[in-house]
């Protein structure tokens, strides 16, 4: 039986590139708001976030890389306030 094809995608804060089920999506809805989607479905563009410590621990927000990454990533510019409100919302779900 031929083996079902496994899709990858890549960080966009580390840059490897890891199995679709194993990131965390983000979006930019068509409302220009960036939200972290769960489910893998929302309307929008998208870009994927590994679990790694590396790229999750808030170390890596105080640098202010993710500006800019997700600036890149979902074709936009993010403002301080989107950016802090998406920081927020983001420290929460992962727990930190």
């Amino acid at each position: 039986m031929k083996q079902k094809k496994i899709p990858l995608r890549k960080c966009i804060v580390c840059q490897e590139m890891f199995p679709k089920k194993e990131l965390v999506r983000v979006v930019r809805t068509p409302q220009e708001e960036i939200m972290v989607d769960l489910t893998g479905k929302a309307a929008g563009r998208g870009a994927y976030v590994c679990r790694q410590e590396s790229c999750l621990k808030p170390d890596t927000f105080a640098a202010g890389k993710w500006k800019k990454v997700l600036e890149r990533a979902l074709n936009m510019s993010v403002t301080q306030e989107q950016y802090d409100a998406f920081r927020e919302k983001w420290l929460e779900m992962m727990g930190q």
